[in-house]
Protein backbone atom coordinates (compact mmCIF):
# COMPACT_ATOMS: atom_id res chain seq x y z
CA UNK A 1 0.00 0.00 0.00
CA UNK A 2 1.26 3.51 -1.05
CA UNK A 3 2.25 5.25 2.18
CA UNK A 4 -0.15 8.04 1.04
CA UNK A 5 -2.94 6.07 0.92
CA UNK A 6 -5.85 6.84 3.10
CA UNK A 7 -7.05 4.03 5.59
CA UNK A 8 -10.49 3.65 5.58
CA UNK A 9 -12.12 4.70 9.00
CA UNK A 10 -14.74 2.38 10.47
CA UNK A 11 -18.27 3.84 10.49
CA UNK A 12 -19.12 4.90 13.83
CA UNK A 13 -23.01 4.69 15.64
CA UNK A 14 -23.98 5.56 18.45
CA UNK A 15 -27.17 4.63 20.56
CA UNK A 16 -28.76 7.04 22.45
CA UNK A 17 -30.78 5.84 25.56
CA UNK A 18 -31.94 8.34 27.60
CA UNK A 19 -31.57 6.43 31.08
CA UNK A 20 -28.54 4.69 32.61
CA UNK A 21 -28.68 1.64 30.26
CA UNK A 22 -27.82 -0.64 33.09
CA UNK A 23 -28.61 -2.74 30.71
CA UNK A 24 -31.14 -1.65 28.37
CA UNK A 25 -31.60 -5.09 26.03
CA UNK A 26 -32.87 -3.43 23.13
CA UNK A 27 -29.69 -1.06 22.52
CA UNK A 28 -27.59 -4.00 23.40
CA UNK A 29 -29.19 -5.70 20.55
CA UNK A 30 -28.60 -3.56 18.44
CA UNK A 31 -25.45 -2.64 19.05
CA UNK A 32 -24.45 -6.43 18.86
CA UNK A 33 -25.77 -6.61 15.32
CA UNK A 34 -23.96 -3.40 14.44
CA UNK A 35 -20.46 -4.58 15.95
CA UNK A 36 -21.24 -7.52 13.89
CA UNK A 37 -21.66 -5.61 10.61
CA UNK A 38 -18.36 -3.79 10.92
CA UNK A 39 -19.29 -0.23 13.36
CA UNK A 40 -17.50 0.80 15.70
CA UNK A 41 -20.44 1.64 18.31
CA UNK A 42 -20.90 3.63 21.36
CA UNK A 43 -24.12 3.44 23.54
CA UNK A 44 -24.58 7.12 25.16
CA UNK A 45 -26.51 6.86 28.14
CA UNK A 46 -27.39 8.69 31.34
CA UNK A 47 -24.97 8.86 34.66
CA UNK A 48 -26.54 7.73 37.65
CA UNK A 49 -25.73 6.16 41.22
CA UNK A 50 -24.10 2.67 41.22
CA UNK A 51 -23.32 2.40 37.75
CA UNK A 52 -19.99 2.86 35.93
CA UNK A 53 -19.69 5.80 33.91
CA UNK A 54 -17.62 3.35 31.18
CA UNK A 55 -17.97 -0.11 30.59
CA UNK A 56 -17.68 -3.05 27.97
CA UNK A 57 -20.06 -5.61 26.63
CA UNK A 58 -18.92 -9.00 28.33
CA UNK A 59 -19.66 -10.56 25.28
CA UNK A 60 -18.29 -8.09 22.69
CA UNK A 61 -15.80 -6.07 24.69
CA UNK A 62 -15.59 -3.36 21.33
CA UNK A 63 -18.95 -2.13 22.37
CA UNK A 64 -18.22 0.64 24.91
CA UNK A 65 -21.27 2.00 26.94
CA UNK A 66 -20.44 5.52 28.47
CA UNK A 67 -23.05 7.26 30.61
CA UNK A 68 -23.04 11.13 30.32
CA UNK A 69 -23.80 13.14 33.41
CA UNK A 70 -26.30 16.59 32.71
CA UNK A 71 -24.48 19.39 32.54
CA UNK A 72 -25.43 23.27 32.09
CA UNK A 73 -28.38 25.64 33.69
CA UNK A 74 -30.69 22.13 33.00
CA UNK A 75 -28.93 20.49 34.98
CA UNK A 76 -31.10 20.53 38.21
CA UNK A 77 -34.05 19.52 36.23
CA UNK A 78 -32.68 16.47 34.91
CA UNK A 79 -33.96 13.08 36.31
CA UNK A 80 -30.77 11.71 37.48
CA UNK A 81 -30.95 14.47 40.55
CA UNK A 82 -34.81 15.54 41.02
CA UNK A 83 -36.10 13.73 43.81
CA UNK A 84 -39.48 13.61 42.39
CA UNK A 85 -41.06 15.11 39.73
CA UNK A 86 -41.89 18.35 41.62
CA UNK A 87 -38.71 21.09 39.72
CA UNK A 88 -36.18 22.65 41.66
CA UNK A 89 -38.18 26.19 41.71
CA UNK A 90 -40.97 24.42 43.62
CA UNK A 91 -39.43 25.26 47.05
CA UNK A 92 -40.36 28.57 46.03
CA UNK A 93 -43.49 28.08 46.59
CA UNK A 94 -46.67 28.58 44.39
CA UNK A 95 -44.88 31.45 41.92
CA UNK A 96 -41.73 28.89 42.07
CA UNK A 97 -44.26 26.13 40.99
CA UNK A 98 -46.08 28.10 38.60
CA UNK A 99 -42.78 29.02 36.71
CA UNK A 100 -41.47 25.74 37.16
CA UNK A 101 -44.59 23.99 35.38
CA UNK A 102 -43.95 26.79 32.70
CA UNK A 103 -40.39 26.05 31.76
CA UNK A 104 -41.33 22.19 31.76
CA UNK A 105 -43.87 23.30 28.99
CA UNK A 106 -42.18 25.34 27.04
CA UNK A 107 -38.88 23.72 27.01
CA UNK A 108 -40.36 19.30 26.76
CA UNK A 109 -38.66 17.36 27.16
CA UNK A 110 -36.83 19.36 30.15
CA UNK A 111 -35.47 16.85 31.94
CA UNK A 112 -33.30 15.47 29.55
CA UNK A 113 -31.70 19.06 28.78
CA UNK A 114 -28.71 18.75 30.88
CA UNK A 115 -28.23 15.36 29.34
CA UNK A 116 -28.21 16.73 26.15
CA UNK A 117 -25.89 19.80 26.68
CA UNK A 118 -23.38 16.95 27.95
CA UNK A 119 -23.71 15.23 24.55
CA UNK A 120 -23.03 17.91 22.08
CA UNK A 121 -20.02 18.54 24.06
CA UNK A 122 -18.21 15.39 24.71
CA UNK A 123 -19.94 12.69 22.27
CA UNK A 124 -17.60 12.70 18.86
CA UNK A 125 -18.87 12.80 15.47
CA UNK A 126 -20.59 10.04 14.09
CA UNK A 127 -21.90 8.05 11.05
CA UNK A 128 -24.98 7.25 12.52
CA UNK A 129 -26.83 8.14 15.49
CA UNK A 130 -29.98 5.58 16.76
CA UNK A 131 -32.23 7.70 19.39
CA UNK A 132 -34.55 5.39 21.35
CA UNK A 133 -37.44 7.16 22.04
CA UNK A 134 -38.57 10.71 21.74
CA UNK A 135 -36.15 11.55 24.46
CA UNK A 136 -32.89 11.23 22.75
CA UNK A 137 -34.22 12.13 18.89
CA UNK A 138 -33.33 15.90 19.39
CA UNK A 139 -29.85 15.57 20.73
CA UNK A 140 -29.30 12.83 17.64
CA UNK A 141 -30.59 15.59 15.30
CA UNK A 142 -27.94 18.24 16.78
CA UNK A 143 -25.27 15.62 16.59
CA UNK A 144 -25.92 14.47 13.31
CA UNK A 145 -25.64 18.17 12.35
CA UNK A 146 -22.32 18.69 13.90
CA UNK A 147 -20.89 15.13 12.75
CA UNK A 148 -21.99 16.08 9.16
CA UNK A 149 -19.85 19.40 8.97
CA UNK A 150 -16.59 17.03 10.30
CA UNK A 151 -16.75 15.03 7.25
CA UNK A 152 -18.71 12.17 9.07
CA UNK A 153 -22.19 11.34 6.93
CA UNK A 154 -24.62 11.85 10.14
CA UNK A 155 -27.79 9.97 9.84
CA UNK A 156 -30.28 9.49 12.46
CA UNK A 157 -32.59 6.65 13.27
CA UNK A 158 -35.95 7.54 15.48
CA UNK A 159 -36.78 3.95 17.38
CA UNK A 160 -39.88 4.72 18.18
CA UNK A 161 -39.87 2.02 21.38
CA UNK A 162 -43.44 3.26 22.67
CA UNK A 163 -45.79 5.74 21.36
CA UNK A 164 -45.28 7.50 24.34
CA UNK A 165 -47.33 10.08 24.23
CA UNK A 166 -50.49 7.98 24.04
CA UNK A 167 -49.52 6.46 27.02
CA UNK A 168 -50.33 6.59 30.26
CA UNK A 169 -47.76 8.77 31.59
CA UNK A 170 -49.72 11.77 29.30
CA UNK A 171 -53.38 11.25 30.39
CA UNK A 172 -52.98 14.35 33.16
CA UNK A 173 -51.35 16.29 30.25
CA UNK A 174 -53.76 19.03 29.39
CA UNK A 175 -55.07 18.67 25.41
CA UNK A 176 -53.81 22.11 23.86
CA UNK A 177 -50.09 21.01 25.37
CA UNK A 178 -50.24 17.72 24.33
CA UNK A 179 -51.23 18.32 20.86
CA UNK A 180 -48.30 20.69 20.76
CA UNK A 181 -45.74 17.98 22.12
CA UNK A 182 -47.51 16.00 19.28
CA UNK A 183 -46.27 18.69 16.29
CA UNK A 184 -42.75 18.43 17.84
CA UNK A 185 -42.34 15.12 17.50
CA UNK A 186 -44.32 14.81 14.31
CA UNK A 187 -41.55 17.59 13.55
CA UNK A 188 -38.71 16.07 14.87
CA UNK A 189 -39.82 12.37 13.83
CA UNK A 190 -40.08 14.10 9.76
CA UNK A 191 -35.97 14.96 10.06
CA UNK A 192 -34.63 11.60 10.70
CA UNK A 193 -33.55 9.79 8.02
CA UNK A 194 -35.19 6.74 8.74
CA UNK A 195 -37.94 5.71 11.45
CA UNK A 196 -38.07 2.27 13.15
CA UNK A 197 -40.62 0.72 15.51
CA UNK A 198 -41.25 -2.14 17.93
CA UNK A 199 -44.15 -3.90 15.42
CA UNK A 200 -46.61 -3.27 12.31
CA UNK A 201 -49.46 -1.92 14.23
CA UNK A 202 -47.51 1.13 15.68
CA UNK A 203 -45.65 1.22 12.31
CA UNK A 204 -48.92 1.54 10.79
CA UNK A 205 -49.72 4.28 12.95
CA UNK A 206 -46.89 6.71 13.08
CA UNK A 207 -47.49 6.18 9.30
CA UNK A 208 -50.78 8.00 9.71
CA UNK A 209 -50.55 10.28 12.39
CA UNK A 210 -47.29 11.49 11.10
CA UNK A 211 -48.29 11.43 7.34
CA UNK A 212 -44.67 9.92 6.67
CA UNK A 213 -43.39 9.28 2.99
CA UNK A 214 -42.22 5.90 3.93
CA UNK A 215 -43.47 3.44 6.76
CA UNK A 216 -41.40 3.23 9.68
CA UNK A 217 -39.05 -0.04 9.48
CA UNK A 218 -40.23 -2.82 12.20
CA UNK A 219 -37.71 -4.04 14.19
CA UNK A 220 -39.49 -6.53 16.86
CA UNK A 221 -38.64 -6.37 20.25
CA UNK A 222 -37.25 -10.57 19.62
CA UNK A 223 -35.00 -12.22 21.69
CA UNK A 224 -31.95 -14.16 19.85
CA UNK A 225 -32.59 -17.73 19.24
CA UNK A 226 -32.41 -19.78 22.53
CA UNK A 227 -32.05 -23.72 22.76
CA UNK A 228 -33.18 -24.82 26.70
CA UNK A 229 -31.15 -27.32 27.91
CA UNK A 230 -32.61 -30.89 28.87
CA UNK A 231 -33.32 -30.79 31.66
CA UNK A 232 -34.66 -27.36 31.73
CA UNK A 233 -33.25 -24.97 34.30
CA UNK A 234 -34.72 -24.83 37.90
CA UNK A 235 -33.44 -21.52 38.78
CA UNK A 236 -36.09 -19.57 40.12
CA UNK A 237 -37.21 -22.56 42.77
CA UNK A 238 -34.08 -22.74 44.02
CA UNK A 239 -33.14 -18.71 44.22
CA UNK A 240 -36.71 -18.27 46.01
CA UNK A 241 -36.86 -21.54 48.52
CA UNK A 242 -39.58 -23.06 46.78
CA UNK A 243 -40.72 -26.50 46.96
CA UNK A 244 -40.53 -28.67 43.68
CA UNK A 245 -44.04 -29.54 43.55
CA UNK A 246 -44.63 -25.35 43.49
CA UNK A 247 -45.66 -24.13 40.00
CA UNK A 248 -43.92 -21.20 39.18
CA UNK A 249 -45.99 -17.87 37.30
CA UNK A 250 -43.42 -15.10 36.49
CA UNK A 251 -43.55 -11.50 36.01
CA UNK A 252 -40.42 -10.31 34.30
CA UNK A 253 -39.27 -6.49 34.22
CA UNK A 254 -39.85 -3.18 35.92
CA UNK A 255 -42.19 -3.64 38.99
CA UNK A 256 -44.44 -0.53 39.41
CA UNK A 257 -47.79 0.58 38.94
CA UNK A 258 -50.39 -0.01 35.99
CA UNK A 259 -48.48 -3.59 35.64
CA UNK A 260 -51.13 -5.59 36.79
CA UNK A 261 -49.04 -6.97 40.13
CA UNK A 262 -51.84 -6.66 42.87
CA UNK A 263 -54.28 -8.31 40.70
CA UNK A 264 -51.92 -11.15 39.56
CA UNK A 265 -50.86 -11.91 43.18
CA UNK A 266 -54.72 -12.43 44.36
CA UNK A 267 -54.98 -14.72 41.30
CA UNK A 268 -52.37 -16.94 42.26
CA UNK A 269 -53.53 -17.28 45.48
CA UNK A 270 -56.19 -19.26 43.67
CA UNK A 271 -54.18 -21.69 42.29
CA UNK A 272 -53.29 -24.85 43.97
CA UNK A 273 -49.72 -24.92 44.62
CA UNK A 274 -48.52 -21.80 42.43
CA UNK A 275 -46.55 -18.88 43.29
CA UNK A 276 -45.98 -15.46 41.85
CA UNK A 277 -42.37 -14.90 41.25
CA UNK A 278 -41.68 -10.97 40.64
CA UNK A 279 -38.08 -10.64 38.17
CA UNK A 280 -37.14 -7.46 37.74
CA UNK A 281 -36.23 -3.63 40.00
CA UNK A 282 -38.93 -0.67 39.85
CA UNK A 283 -39.80 1.49 42.37
CA UNK A 284 -42.50 -1.11 43.65
CA UNK A 285 -39.77 -3.32 44.51
CA UNK A 286 -39.57 -1.89 48.37
CA UNK A 287 -43.80 -2.95 48.27
CA UNK A 288 -43.45 -6.45 46.97
CA UNK A 289 -40.44 -7.18 49.58
CA UNK A 290 -43.10 -6.46 51.80
CA UNK A 291 -45.81 -8.29 50.85
CA UNK A 292 -43.27 -11.61 50.57
CA UNK A 293 -42.99 -11.61 54.15
CA UNK A 294 -47.26 -10.85 54.69
CA UNK A 295 -48.51 -14.73 56.19
CA UNK A 296 -51.13 -14.70 53.93
CA UNK A 297 -48.74 -14.83 50.34
CA UNK A 298 -46.26 -17.22 52.59
CA UNK A 299 -44.54 -18.82 49.72
CA UNK A 300 -46.92 -17.80 47.16
CA UNK A 301 -45.16 -14.61 46.54
CA UNK A 302 -41.28 -14.14 46.09
CA UNK A 303 -39.80 -11.30 44.26
CA UNK A 304 -36.11 -11.60 43.15
CA UNK A 305 -33.55 -8.73 41.63
CA UNK A 306 -33.42 -8.67 37.93
CA UNK A 307 -30.56 -10.30 36.15
CA UNK A 308 -28.43 -9.81 33.19
CA UNK A 309 -29.86 -10.04 29.45
CA UNK A 310 -28.08 -12.80 28.45
CA UNK A 311 -29.24 -14.75 31.57
CA UNK A 312 -32.98 -14.35 31.38
CA UNK A 313 -33.95 -16.92 28.99
CA UNK A 314 -32.37 -19.62 31.61
CA UNK A 315 -34.28 -18.26 34.36
CA UNK A 316 -37.51 -17.57 32.34
CA UNK A 317 -37.26 -21.48 31.36
CA UNK A 318 -37.52 -22.25 35.19
CA UNK A 319 -41.26 -20.64 35.16
CA UNK A 320 -44.14 -22.85 34.21
CA UNK A 321 -45.92 -19.93 32.81
CA UNK A 322 -45.50 -16.12 32.88
CA UNK A 323 -47.78 -13.37 32.65
CA UNK A 324 -48.60 -9.68 31.07
CA UNK A 325 -51.63 -8.62 32.88
CA UNK A 326 -51.18 -5.20 31.83
CA UNK A 327 -54.06 -3.39 31.88
CA UNK A 328 -54.68 -1.47 28.53
CA UNK A 329 -55.50 1.86 29.39
CA UNK A 330 -53.98 3.56 26.71
CA UNK A 331 -53.33 3.43 22.63
CA UNK A 332 -49.42 2.60 23.47
CA UNK A 333 -50.61 -0.41 26.04
CA UNK A 334 -53.22 -1.78 23.89
CA UNK A 335 -50.31 -2.16 21.07
CA UNK A 336 -47.11 -3.27 22.79
CA UNK A 337 -45.16 -5.84 22.77
CA UNK A 338 -42.69 -5.89 25.22
CA UNK A 339 -39.50 -7.24 25.83
CA UNK A 340 -40.90 -9.49 28.69
CA UNK A 341 -43.49 -11.38 25.98
CA UNK A 342 -41.17 -12.27 23.43
CA UNK A 343 -38.30 -13.45 26.31
CA UNK A 344 -41.24 -15.89 27.50
CA UNK A 345 -41.73 -17.26 24.56
CA UNK A 346 -38.55 -17.56 23.36
CA UNK A 347 -37.51 -19.61 26.89
CA UNK A 348 -40.61 -22.20 25.38
CA UNK A 349 -42.77 -20.60 28.35
CA UNK A 350 -46.05 -19.66 27.35
CA UNK A 351 -47.99 -16.59 28.37
CA UNK A 352 -51.35 -15.45 29.99
CA UNK A 353 -51.98 -12.07 28.21
CA UNK A 354 -54.64 -9.36 29.12
CA UNK A 355 -57.65 -9.78 26.58
CA UNK A 356 -57.48 -5.86 25.25
CA UNK A 357 -53.50 -6.37 24.76
CA UNK A 358 -54.36 -6.66 20.75
CA UNK A 359 -50.86 -7.32 19.35
CA UNK A 360 -49.71 -9.73 21.90
CA UNK A 361 -53.29 -11.42 22.27
CA UNK A 362 -53.42 -12.16 18.04
CA UNK A 363 -50.14 -13.42 18.60
CA UNK A 364 -51.41 -16.44 21.69
CA UNK A 365 -54.68 -17.23 20.16
CA UNK A 366 -53.37 -17.65 16.66
CA UNK A 367 -50.72 -19.82 17.61
CA UNK A 368 -51.84 -21.52 20.87
CA UNK A 369 -49.08 -20.12 23.19
CA UNK A 370 -51.16 -19.19 26.04
CA UNK A 371 -54.23 -17.90 27.17
CA UNK A 372 -56.05 -14.73 27.33
CA UNK A 373 -57.98 -13.07 30.56
CA UNK A 374 -59.21 -9.97 32.03
CA UNK A 375 -56.58 -8.26 33.76
CA UNK A 376 -58.74 -6.34 36.13
CA UNK A 377 -60.17 -10.17 37.21
CA UNK A 378 -58.28 -12.11 39.28
CA UNK A 379 -60.83 -14.99 39.15
CA UNK A 380 -60.04 -15.10 35.48
CA UNK A 381 -56.64 -14.58 35.62
CA UNK A 382 -56.65 -17.72 37.80
CA UNK A 383 -59.04 -19.50 35.18
CA UNK A 384 -56.61 -18.86 32.66
CA UNK A 385 -53.78 -19.54 34.60
CA UNK A 386 -55.39 -23.05 35.87
CA UNK A 387 -55.75 -23.63 31.47
CA UNK A 388 -52.04 -23.57 31.59
CA UNK A 389 -50.54 -25.12 34.58
CA UNK A 390 -53.26 -28.13 34.90
CA UNK A 391 -53.40 -29.22 31.29
CA UNK A 392 -52.00 -32.31 30.69
CA UNK A 393 -48.28 -33.10 30.94
CA UNK A 394 -48.63 -33.46 26.86
CA UNK A 395 -50.14 -30.59 26.38
CA UNK A 396 -47.68 -28.46 28.20
CA UNK A 397 -45.17 -29.86 26.21
CA UNK A 398 -46.62 -29.16 23.06
CA UNK A 399 -47.36 -25.28 23.72
CA UNK A 400 -43.86 -25.36 25.16
CA UNK A 401 -42.64 -26.63 21.48
CA UNK A 402 -44.98 -24.07 19.92
CA UNK A 403 -43.35 -21.43 21.50
CA UNK A 404 -39.93 -22.58 20.78
CA UNK A 405 -40.99 -23.24 17.35
CA UNK A 406 -42.56 -20.09 16.86
CA UNK A 407 -39.36 -18.29 18.21
CA UNK A 408 -36.58 -19.68 16.50
CA UNK A 409 -38.49 -19.53 13.25
CA UNK A 410 -40.27 -16.80 12.80
CA UNK A 411 -40.23 -14.25 16.07
CA UNK A 412 -36.35 -14.25 16.60
CA UNK A 413 -33.40 -11.43 16.63
CA UNK A 414 -31.50 -12.99 14.35
CA UNK A 415 -34.98 -13.09 11.40
CA UNK A 416 -36.53 -9.62 13.01
CA UNK A 417 -32.90 -7.81 12.50
CA UNK A 418 -32.41 -8.36 8.79
CA UNK A 419 -34.74 -5.76 7.72
CA UNK A 420 -33.04 -3.41 10.40
CA UNK A 421 -29.40 -3.95 8.88
CA UNK A 422 -30.41 -3.58 5.33
CA UNK A 423 -32.00 -0.23 5.98
CA UNK A 424 -28.19 1.05 7.65
CA UNK A 425 -26.27 -0.54 4.80
CA UNK A 426 -28.43 1.61 2.62
CA UNK A 427 -27.93 4.60 5.02
CA UNK A 428 -24.37 4.43 5.24
CA UNK A 429 -24.39 4.09 1.32
CA UNK A 430 -26.29 7.32 1.02
CA UNK A 431 -29.42 6.30 0.26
Amino acid sequence: MPRDAAVPRPRRAVLLVANTAAPYSRSLRVARSLAAAGWEVEIAAVAGPGVAAEERDARDPSIVTRRYAPSGPFRAWSTADAASMRGPLARLGRPGRWIDAGLKAVLWPLAVRGWWRTLRRRVPPADLYHAFGILALPAALDLARAARRSGRAGRVVYDVIDVILESNNYARVPRPLLAWYRRRERRWARRADAVVTVNDPIADHLARAWRLRTRPTVLLNCQPRWEPPEPRPDLIREAAGLPPERRVVLFLGRLGRERGLEEAAEAVLRVDEAALVMLGFGPWADRLHERDRDPRYAGRHVTLPAVPPDDVPAWTASADVSIVAVPANSLNQRLSTPNKFWESLTAGTPVVVGRDLEVMRAIVEGHGLGAVADPADPDDLARALRSLLDAPADERAATRARCLAITRDRYSWEVAVEGYMGLMEGLAAGG
